[in-house]
């Protein structure tokens, strides 16, 4: 009954249209919105800026009420305002008071029938949606490499605008570099432009504002397919473009399942390693961390995700970060019908079998309101929202659903959710309106089956909640297990011909079998649980050695290994370790192996250590983040 009364209310939310309200902006998009972004600006390498202006199409809803934007460190030189975007005459500005989350808001009162809004401005050397990179960070070694980050609020540190996904704009740029290098973005790019430091991008479909991204650098391009193709530096490109081949397979399996790919061209631009995620979903153009590039198209579920996005994220999009669950649970269910389609079920099983204990080791760590899928993040920064939380429980929510209402059913829903709000930008309440009189009330005996309010509002995982398992990871087991029980060498466990989620199932098997966590314990007949350290030690080594883990050049297998390494005290990868913390930017890796040496003293110093010649390295996001973690102070 409270579900049913719950559902009613949402309906009628839904229907009379409620402005979803964002606790990270300062914008009044309800009385001023902006539609349209002409940016134009030079990108400074010496100076480490850019520096020009931004010039906003509005439309308002009140002409009493100034315009209010969201700006971080920005030096704003001067406003203009224009009732036709061709004169333009001085405005009135002023900046507020500067939050340490939020940035501050600039307001700028209006004229009567004002229309567009001219900003002259340049950024901060720090700001923190931009990461400059010198020539010896790049693969390249010889020219300097700029790149944007504008997730979840980073846009208002290189744009001022109404930075809120609520508010989706279409944009121009027209972008001055040196004339060596080539600036791409998140817009209509030509692969054959000339590289003459000049260049121009359109982006015709309204996107929010974290989606805006620009990157510079010493870049070739390769095809893909018809409409598919990648960026990388000269010495990457070759091995990113044989990674990368199946991209236009995915793009055609995504088509199939939930309706035609909407944004003309699909790229990928692989960025140098300091990029602080796995990939970021710019529509046309993902941007991509190296670290994928495994060899064996093993780590490519990464674009599967990312290219999902296309559908879920940026195409219908969470309409403030405490929905950020709209974006990417429905990206993760996606990622895995892609990998399906065109890799098989085993390979998706996997997939799904570790994104689910990865699910419930972090639901170990985490207060119970961040292990609730409408996750109140007022007052917080967005990005602590962005845990497993949102993304594998978010999936597992319509896994729930295929599995009640039929693939096939819960396809068409799918299908039809993405045609019905295409391009637009929604609240939880929204979709839970739009799912109640399409799914729910039309076949009411599954719907039954479903706790809607326990998926969404509650902790935890409801008891209803599937558990993916993989016939694959029962045979790893069974092999962990001999050599645990001294019945085998780690010679003889076949993992040569394993995949990467073999290998990393084998990995996390092991770990728990060598440290049982508290809440779950071990494996009930591998190794006895209280181990020696020169126990310990002897297991990690022949594994090591079995399996040559500690020189691995699959990140996702290095990571897990290195990890392990602390963990066990396994002394011998600790040179790795070291070396891995200072090629790596990838935040997904590096804080996890931070925050694991700070557990003891020793390990907190090992980690003071390299951090202090790391952090020049690593993109601002991850900065924030690992400074709390070993609480740094500039030593």
């Amino acid at each position: 009954m409270r579900q049913m009364v719950y559902c009613f209310f949402v309906l009628m939310m839904f229907a009379i249209n409620v402005v979803a309200q964002d606790s990270h902006s300062y914008a009044n998009p309800s009385a001023v919105r902006v539609r349209h972004v002409d940016l134009d600006c030079d990108v400074l390498f010496d100076q480490k800026i850019l520096k020009g202006a931004t010039t906003l199409t509005i439309e308002r809803t009140s002409q009493t009420e100034p315009l209010l934007l969201d700006t971080r460190d920005l030096k704003i030189e001067r406003v203009e305002t224009s009732v036709d975007g061709l004169k333009y005459t001085p405005a009135t500005f002023t900046v507020g008071t500067n939050d340490k989350i939020l940035g501050a808001p600039l307001t700028i009162p209006l004229p009567a029938r004002a229309t567009h809004v001219r900003i002259h401005y340049s950024t901060s050397p720090g700001a923190s949606g931009l990461q400059w990179l010198d020539p010896a960070q790049t693969a390249g070694k010889k020219d300097p490499f700029m790149f944007t980050q504008s997730q979840a609020i980073h846009a208002r540190s290189w744009i001022p605008l109404q930075d809120t996904p609520a508010v989706r704009v279409t944009y121009n740029a027209r972008i001055r570099t040196p004339r060596n290098l080539l600036a791409v973005m998140s817009a209509e790019n030509d692969a054959r432009t000339p590289l003459d430091g000049d260049y121009s991008f359109r982006m015709r479909q309204p996107i929010p504002s974290y989606l805006i991204a620009l990157a510079v650098g010493d870049l070739r391009f390769r095809s893909l397919g018809p409409r598919t193709g990648v960026y990388a530096e000269p010495q990457v490109i070759d091995r990113a473009a044989r990674e990368l081949s199946d991209t236009e397979r995915m793009v055609v399996a995504t088509e199939r399942l939930y309706g035609p790919y909407r944004w003309g061209r699909y790229d990928i631009l692989v960025l140098p390693p300091s990029f602080p995620f796995g990939g970021m979903e710019n529509p046309r153009l993902t941007f991509a961390t190296p670290t994928i590039l495994a060899g064996d198209k093993s780590l490519v579920s990464l674009i599967a995700h990312e290219l999902a996005h296309s559908w879920s994220g940026n195409l219908v999009t969470n309409a403030t970060w405490r929905d950020f669950w709209l974006n990417e649970g429905f990206t993760v269910y996606l990622e895995r019908r892609i990998q399906e389609a065109v890799y098989g079920r085993a390979r998706a099983a996997m997939e799904a079998a570790l994104g689910l204990r990865d699910l419930q080791e972090e639901l170990d760590t985490l207060e119970d309101r961040d292990e609730i899928l409408h996750v109140d993040l007022k007052g917080r920064d967005p990005d602590e929202g962005f845990t497993d939380v949102p993304y594998e429980k978010g999936a597992l929510f319509l896994l729930h659903l295929e599995q009640t209402f039929g693939r096939a059913r819960f396809d068409r829903f799918l299908r039809s959710y993405f045609d019905h709000f295409a391009f637009q930008s929604i609240t939880t309440e929204q979709f839970l309106a739009y799912l109640k009189q399409n799914l729910l009330d039309r076949y009411p005996a599954q719907a039954a089956q479903v706790p809607v309010d326990e998926w969404i509002y509650k902790a935890g995982l409801p008891a209803v909640a599937p558990k993916p398992t993989s016939a694959a990871f029962a045979r790893v087991e069974e092999q962990a297990k001999r050599w645990l029980r001294g019945e085998i060498p780690a010679t003889q466990i076949p993992a040569a011909r394993w995949t990467t989620q073999e290998r990393l199932h084998l990995l996390k098997f092991v770990q728990s079998a060598l440290e049982p966590p508290p809440s779950a314990g071990g494996p009930a007949d591998a190794s006895a649980t209280q181990l020696n350290q020169t126990e310990r030690t002897r297991l990690m080594g022949e594994l090591d050695r079995a399996l040559n883990l500690t020189s691995s050049g699959n990140s996702e297998i290095a990571f897990q290994w290195l990890l392990m390494s602390i963990q066990n005290k396994y002394e011998p990868a600790y040179p790795r370790l070291e070396e891995f913390l200072l090629s790596v930017g990838r935040r997904k890796f590096i804080r996890p192996l931070y925050q694991e040496l700070a557990k003891t003293p020793e390990g907190a110093e090992r980690a003071l250590a390299i951090y202090r010649r790391a952090r020049p390295t690593y993109h601002p996001i991850a900065v924030t983040s690992i400074d709390q973690d070993l609480k740094w102070s500039g030593q």
